[in-house]
Parts: C-alpha cells; structure tokens; sequence
C-alpha cells in the first residue's frame, strides 16, 4: 500500500510527533511504502506570525505545493495528523480534489476548542463547543493567551465547520481513546466516522524491577498538573521520593522545589531511552494531568516497561488505568488526595510487585505494535473501500 503521511511538527516535540513517527516506521517495516509530507513550527518566527495566522484557515501555497506531490505520486491513502498552523485545512480540499481517501487521526481537541486541550484558568473549560464559531475561545484568548492569534484559530476551526471540510473531506476519523470520541461526538461529529485506535509502543524492551523513587515524565505546564505535583510532594511522608523529566514553562518552579526538597530530583531533558529505563526503574508513573487527555502515550510507555500508572480520574488517562489493577486514580488537582495515594504506594510493596505482572500483562494485550498494525489496516481499508464514508 502506498501511503502519504502529514504533519506539521511542533515546535517542543512531543507525543504527537512520537506516535506519528511510530505508525510509519512500523507501516514501513510491513512493506508498505511510505512518504511524509512534513511541516515544522520551528520555521515560525516573530515576524512572520501574523502571515502564518493569515493563512491558518487556507495555505494556498501548501494546497498547490501538496497538489503538485500528489500528482507525481498517487498513495492510495492520505494519513493527516496534524494540519495546524502551516499546513491548514486546503490539504483535505487539495487530497480529495485528486479522488484520495483521507483517514485523520484526532490527537488533540484542536477542532472543538481553539486551545486545543479544554482547559483554561486552571480548570476544564468545554465553552467552545456550543458554537459553530468558537466565540468564548477569542474572548478569553486561549491559544497562546493572545485574542489575534486565538481569532485566526477559531476562523480557521468555525470556517471549516460550516462548509464541511471535515465531514465532506475526511473518509474516517481516528480517536485514540473512547473518551476522546464522545467528546467528538458531543461537538457534532459523526459517529458512524470516528473509529478508535489507541497509541503503542515500538521499543517496549525488558520489564524493569521497579525502585525506591516515583517518576513524573511530563511537559511541565499548569495544565499537565505540575503544581499539584509539586504541592503533593510537601505532603507525602519522608520516604516518598520523586523524578521529574521534562521541559517547559514551569521548569523554574521544578527547579526550585527540587533545591528546596531534597526528595525531588528534577533531571530535565534526557533521551527516550534513557526515559524508558527510568520507568523501569520507578516504583510507579505519576501522570497527574489535569485537563483531557486524549490518551496517555507516557502511561503505556511506562506499561510496556511493567511499571504501574498514577493517574488524575478525568478523561482518557482515567480510562487508561484500571485501579487496582494497573495503577490508582487520584482526584485531579487535588493534592492531598495524590500525597494519599503516593503514601499508600510507597508502604504497599508486595502488592506493587504482583501489579507490576499484570501491568505488562496489559501492554503485551493492548499496545504492542503487532496488534496496532493491523487496527491500522482495518482502518485503511474502510476508508478506501468508501472514501466518502
């Protein structure tokens, strides 16, 4: 099968970029060929932000420029992960224009709320799916806290809602959560479009052992739930210790609690392999987002290294982790409730060891590649046995 991937990089890298890398060299290693037509948001500077807001709704230059690739070579099949900001949404127009079927993967909530995360002031926030133009969305200035650069995403979001470019253009739609699809489907997309295909991990390596310290692996932003963290960490009893990796807004904050509590160890941007021995090593992930996951791609890597999962009980991730059974939820934003469940962890050894068994029990049945493949497929086909769906 020849496949035409998209994507328009991000300019902190993160599990978007990750997952996306992964579906195609696992599609690869299968035979398939594979050819990426990629954007990058480090091209993006301050004196050009304006034109890129411009053209945030219709890129004329990608649309003639994705035509004139497709033209040479015709996939059978066009993989969009994310359009926003450079490519916008004139590639659906340009790819179903030439007859191809489009299958897009809805990483994040980007075309229900101008944020794309739900999030605003410190709290989940679903205003914007109330309107065919996302209104509250500028008035409050949820991307990047500016109302200009908020008003071109929710032109771009509310334009492309009612000429129906997503339900006209795209042939199947992929959540990778069933919380992330009845999100969608509450904001008007259609459900008999949205299939569901979670995220996996292609180098799962050997289960680690687990140790004496937990491990938070996250960008480090108020809506990832880092404060809470850091507030539940001045709580836990004298044992608890804790890992932080990450980048972000926040990193000074990391910083000075680590220097102030010596039972925080902030390491800051370290290789994914290294990341993935650290889950290995951890007593348990400590995942405390505070806004709608869509997945948790940082909880399944730290399954496929049999490493139990700490979670916020709000969207996917609470989905993701069963408690008891491969983790414990913790009521999100509340502190003292995550320096409960992180004390209980930390005194409960034995019933750690048995879950770490049936954490990497859950990895090896949900989440490894060969399973993931042919979900893949079977999404594929769907789309080009009916490309209008």
């Amino acid at each position: 099968m020849n496949i035409l991937t998209i994507h328009n990089k991000y300019q902190m890298r993160g599990g978007e970029d990750e997952s996306r890398e992964a579906e195609d060299r696992l599609l690869t290693s299968k035979g398939h060929e594979i050819r990426e037509f990629i954007l990058d948001n480090k091209t993006i500077s301050d004196t050009n932000k304006w034109r890129v807001g411009l053209r945030a709704s219709w890129n004329e230059v990608v649309y003639r420029d994705l035509t004139a690739v497709l033209t040479r070579w015709r996939p059978d099949i066009v993989d969009i992960h994310n359009f926003f900001p450079l490519a916008s949404p004139s590639i659906h127009w340009a790819v179903r224009k030439l007859g191809i079927p489009i299958v897009q993967t809805l990483h994040n909530y980007r075309l229900l709320c101008p944020g794309a995360t739900f999030y605003r002031n410190g709290k989940v926030c679903e205003d914007c799916t109330r309107w065919s133009l996302p209104l509250p969305g500028i008035a409050h200035g949820c991307y990047r806290g500016s109302k200009i650069q908020t008003a071109a995403v929710a032109l771009m979001v509310g334009t492309h809602r009612i000429i129906g470019t997503w339900q006209k253009k795209v042939s199947v739609f992929v959540a990778v959560s069933e919380f992330a699809k009845q999100k969608f489907i509450e904001g008007g997309f259609p459900p008999s479009k949205i299939l569901v295909k979670p995220n996996f991990v292609d180098s799962p390596g050997l289960p680690g052992a687990g140790g004496p310290s937990f491990l938070c692996a996250a960008r480090l932003t108020e809506e990832k739930g880092i404060n809470t963290l850091l507030r539940a960490m001045d709580l836990t009893n004298n044992q608890v210790k804790l890992d932080i990796v990450g980048q972000g807004p926040l990193e000074a904050e990391v910083r000075l609690a680590a220097a102030r509590n010596p039972r925080i160890r902030y390491l800051g941007v370290l290789p994914h392999e290294d990341v993935l021995d650290l889950m290995g090593a951890a007593r348990c992930l400590v995942f405390p987002s505070e806004w709608y996951e869509t997945f948790g791609r940082v909880a399944v890597e730290a399954y496929s290294r049999g490493t139990p999962v700490i979670a916020a009980n709000l969207g996917a991730i609470a989905e993701l982790v069963d408690e008891g059974r491969t983790g414990f939820h913790f009521r999100a934003g509340c502190a003292q409730d995550l320096a409960r469940v992180m004390d209980n962890v930390q005194a409960d050894t034995n019933n750690l060891s048995s879950m770490r068994l049936e954490v990497r029990r859950e990895y090896e049945q949900k989440y490894t590649p060969e399973r993931n493949y042919d979900m893949i497929i079977s999404i594929y086909q769907r789309a080009i046995q009916n490309p209008q769906s």
